[in-house]
């Protein structure tokens, strides 16, 4: 484990390697003649930063001193730091890293949208930070719910779970599971208070669905873990299915669900399921 020692040691050399690779005129400063120092000189920085030289040396050299988010932003801008330089360089620091905007439209890449066709017949969608459907697979569309013939306003779990009688029916266990996706919708939900489109998503869930209503005020917080669901499906009866959330790097708020069969009995009826389906598109096409 990692002690204080060694992790100011790593933001001291954190600082010298990022100060080494900007040249004065990168940052607006002239070049002068005869210049032994690589990259900037600490003076320089600590003046583009707005601290002083002692100090800044002193953090260089991996001294035991606090460093503030004010601080730690001023040197992130003169040193030219990407997002994720900057929250690197707060966690040496000990400080929370800041929180990267969340951007207004979501997607899911063609990579991602390949990688869900190619789990087969294991249904599998891509959800966004409102648990908005964001891409899904064949399988999900034949096992869960056909989120190709919704509204794209419909598509969202939440919604569909309190709201479409139809999905409501195809869970053995709709009370359980849908308080359980509720405790894990506002753990989730918590980090984007200032969504607007979340904020009315919720009010609108409190008035369609009386649920709803009675649940979410009891604050229940619950993290995405492992689990299984029984799935009552209209042709292949009782589905037994486990599943899993997998956070997506590099795309905050975006996470991948996938279902697997619990027993070999589920695994036959969701490949008959994938075979009938693949079947009936080469008849269309």
């Amino acid at each position: 484990m990692t002690n204080n020692n060694e992790q100011r040691g790593e933001l001291a050399t954190f600082l010298r390697t990022r100060r080494a690779r900007l040249s004065p005129t990168d940052v607006g400063l002239p070049r002068t003649a005869r210049r032994k120092t690589v990259g900037l000189r600490r003076e320089e920085v600590a003046q583009l930063a707005g601290v002083g030289v002692t100090w800044y040396t002193w953090l260089e050299q991996g001294r035991e001193i606090n460093v503030s988010v004010q601080v730690l932003d001023s040197l992130a801008r003169t040193l030219r730091l990407s997002a994720e330089e900057k929250a690197h360089l707060f966690l040496l620091a000990g400080q929370v890293p800041p929180q990267h905007p969340a951007p207004q439209q979501e997607h899911a890449s063609p990579f991602l949208q390949k990688f869900l066709e190619h789990q087969g017949s294991s249904p599998a969608y891509i959800m966004g930070r409102r648990w908005d459907i964001l891409a899904w697979n064949r399988a999900a569309c034949q096992v869960i719910t056909n989120f190709a013939a919704l509204p794209i306003e419909e598509r969202n779990i939440v919604r569909l779970i309190f709201t479409h009688e139809e999905f409501r029916h195809r869970f053995v266990d709709w009370e359980a599971m849908a308080q359980r996706i509720l405790a894990q919708f506002r753990a989730s939900s918590s980090q984007y208070r200032d969504d607007e489109q979340l904020g009315a998503l919720i009010t609108d869930l409190q008035h369609c669905s009386p649920e709803f209503a009675c649940w979410w005020p009891r604050h229940e917080v619950q993290g995405r873990q492992d689990g299984q669901k029984e799935l009552l499906h209209p042709q292949a009866g009782l589905l037994a299915l486990d599943h899993s959330t997998f956070q997506i790097d590099g795309s905050p708020g975006l996470k991948m669900v996938v279902y697997l069969p619990v027993n070999e009995e589920t695994a036959k009826k969701l490949e008959q399921l994938y075979k009938q389906e693949e079947a009936a598109g080469e008849v269309t096409h």
